[in-house]
């Protein structure tokens, strides 16, 4: 399992602002002052106050989700706990709390001017889960009543959260209705751990201090980690900000990153710090006790590097390239980090220390006890950093060096692949060494399924067999324990066309949601953030093949339908200002609407395999060829004007 890693509040402040999401400035400070819509005592801290209770209802002690209380409802029907809310501006909400039952037949319920305008019925669960209300929109002046009601048995409610609704609602349709189902679940559980900017809500919350340390004012940002702490952490935030992009968050993704890039030092040996609470400036002090000790992990900067391109192609803005405190955080991970952190086994290759996570550990792979120097995860992880820093670059104008980082991904690709891996196959392929120089073989999680994953594997036999050999390992093998470590392996295979075992590791995620975490607090799988958030962006950068670039205006396409998935549309997929419709049938006709924005965006339309021409608008098109991670595509560059409608196909 892994160590502190980002959590949901156990317990939140006694004011909640609703309000929509305000841009921030890189350093993190507000735009604008919210305007807010107060939630008295959502974690029921403060006892009965702001709250309605029918006899049989109240508050205790005994079973509190976080914090030191709950509000509970005898068993029995009839029984409400409730508050009435005046709404002072517009705006679209998600409601979400966590609860438990001890039989079926309860409900938490929204009600706008007395109507009912979102209801959850909630299950039989004796251990809390979380259940939202979603897209509640309110106008000025209504009231908005908040309200659990029992079935015939017992409820607990605690830790009421309120998350502005994101600004992109994508809608997925298919012949197959099993993605239908876990794209919707998927995008509305994933809006639920948006935080509100300007929310007074508590610090370093964690396990061992379940009210934390006062309170701050919350900035830009979403739940990535444990339920149970109030931060989000590098490794869970760089491995959701795909599916943040999709559902329309970048002023958090830019919050975030920029909050890491920050902690950056030189006296932190240029690594960013592991987790922030919610305000984006402190640091969850569980994770951190001094600028040389605090949780760090060798892939994580890399990560962020990579993830930063990511968030700049999904959004187009221009402070990716611009801001100095993001451009040094690239060039330093990129260069003075990698030498600091180079000297056991001197090959250009970011090393950990061996002696654990408080120290620099090698990998992400902390149920490991293996003192590692130099992990697959941490040279994958350079390499797509290496990869990210050259495409920034070039955006920002800098050919030259957009040409030498280039230059250095394909030199570590080609170590990687010739010497750093050794010469075995599968089981006996090379995925870390110690600290004393011995090369290790075998399952390593994280620091096997990464070297596929970030494609610094070449593609071919060797590749194959060991995608084969982690497909053994995760599902017969030796299994991680939590459900985040298999939100990787869609990823990881698609990354190679793996489709239909891609696809197959996306149900077996979405099929264990409701089952129990390993760890009791967070509890079950679903309610942990990187499993909604991942598969929102494995739907659209995997099944769909999409790959936004905003800078250039323009986006590529690939259809990585699995077998038995005949067709499959995303509608309201934002790229830059525009939003856009993409339907593949199979793998041979692709249509792509420009629905809203007023930029004209070049559509790359690739199908898989070499074809002479491209039907495309009506005209056969000369089709170009590339080579993509040993795949041949066909593809056509077609202008798509706002408004229009363009299907694309091949025979």
């Amino acid at each position: 399992m892994k160590h502190p890693r980002p959590a949901r509040l156990a317990t939140l402040a006694a004011l909640t602002i609703l309000m929509p999401l305000t841009p921030l400035t890189m350093g993190g400070s507000a735009a604008a002052a919210p305007t807010t819509l107060t939630v008295q005592n959502p974690g029921f801290e403060e006892g009965t106050a702001g709250w309605t209770f029918t006899a049989g209802s109240g508050v205790a002690a005994s079973q509190p989700h976080g914090g030191s209380k709950m509000a509970y409802l005898d068993e029995e029907g009839g029984k409400k706990v409730s508050q009435k809310i005046k709404a002072s501006s517009a705006g679209m909400y998600d409601f979400s709390a966590w609860i438990a039952t001890g039989g079926a037949g309860g409900k938490f319920v929204a009600r706008v001017n007395g109507e009912t305008a979102g209801s959850v019925d909630l299950p039989s669960r004796s251990t809390y889960a979380r259940h939202t209300l979603s897209r509640i929109a309110l106008k000025s002046g209504d009231e908005l009543e908040l309200a659990f009601e029992s079935g015939d048995s017992w409820l607990n409610a605690d830790d009421l959260m309120v998350s502005p609704s994101t600004p992109v609602d994508p809608v997925v349709t298919s012949s197959d209705p099993k993605i239908v189902e876990m794209f919707n679940w998927s995008k509305r559980k994933a809006n639920s751990w948006v935080q509100q900017p300007g929310t007074n809500g508590p610090l370093n919350v964690d396990e061992g201090n379940l009210t934390g340390t006062g309170t701050g004012v919350y900035a830009p940002s979403y739940w990535a980690g444990y339920a149970n702490r109030s931060a989000y952490y590098a490794r869970d935030m760089a491995h959701q900000v795909s599916g943040a992009s999709v559902l329309g968050l970048p002023d958090a993704n830019k919050a975030m990153l920029g909050t890491f890039a920050a902690s950056a030092t030189e006296e932190h040996g240029y690594y960013p710090a592991w987790s922030f609470n919610f305000d984006n400036k402190t640091h969850l002090s569980i994770d951190y006790q001094s600028p040389t000790s605090f949780v760090r992990e060798v892939p994580a900067p890399f990560e962020l590097v990579e993830k930063a391109n990511e968030a700049y192609r999904w959004s187009g803005d221009s402070a990716y390239v611009d801001d100095s405190t993001l451009w040094d955080f690239y060039r330093h991970t990129t260069k003075e980090f990698i030498e600091r952190h180079d000297g056991a086994k001197p090959n250009g290759v970011a090393e950990g220390t061996g002696k654990g996570i408080f120290a620099g550990a090698a990998s992400y792979n902390e149920a490991s006890d293996e003192p590692l120097v130099e992990a697959g995860d941490a040279i994958a992880s350079q390499y797509q950093a290496f990869r990210a820093m050259s495409s920034l670059a070039g955006h920002k104008g800098e050919k030259g060096l957009a040409e030498e980082f280039q230059k250095k991904a394909d030199r570590l690709k080609s170590y990687f692949n010739s010497e750093w891996s050794g010469s075995g196959s599968g089981a006996d392929m090379v995925r870390a060494y110690t600290t004393d120089g011995k090369p290790l073989t075998g399952w390593g999680k994280e620091n096997s399924w990464f070297m596929p994953m970030k494609q610094l594997m070449e593609p071919g036999a060797r590749a194959d067999a060991y995608l084969d050999f982690i497909d053994e390992q995760a599902g017969d093998g030796e299994k991680p324990e939590n459900i985040e470590a298999y939100t990787y392996l869609p990823d990881t295979f698609f990354a190679y066309e793996h489709n239909d075992t891609a696809w197959k590791w996306m149900k077996y995620v979405y099929d264990q949601r409701n089952d129990q975490h390993t760890v009791s607090k967070q509890g079950p799988n679903g309610d942990y953030p990187e499993v909604s958030f991942t598969m929102v962006g494995q739907t659209v950068e995997g099944l769909m093949g999409v790959e936004p670039d905003a800078p250039t205006k323009s986006l590529a396409t690939s259809s990585r339908l699995p077998s038995g998935m005949d067709w499959l549309q995303i509608q309201d997929i934002k790229i830059g200002g525009n939003t856009f419709t993409l339907r593949h049938d199979a793998t041979t006709k692709s249509t792509l609407t420009n629905n809203t924005g007023t930029d004209t965006y070049t559509w790359e339309a690739r199908f898989p395999g070499k074809h002479t021409t491209i039907k495309a608008a009506g005209k056969d098109h000369p089709a170009k060829t590339k080579q993509i991670n040993g795949k041949t595509y066909s593809y056509a560059e077609i202008p798509v004007a706002p408004d229009q409608t363009v299907t694309a196909e091949v025979s």
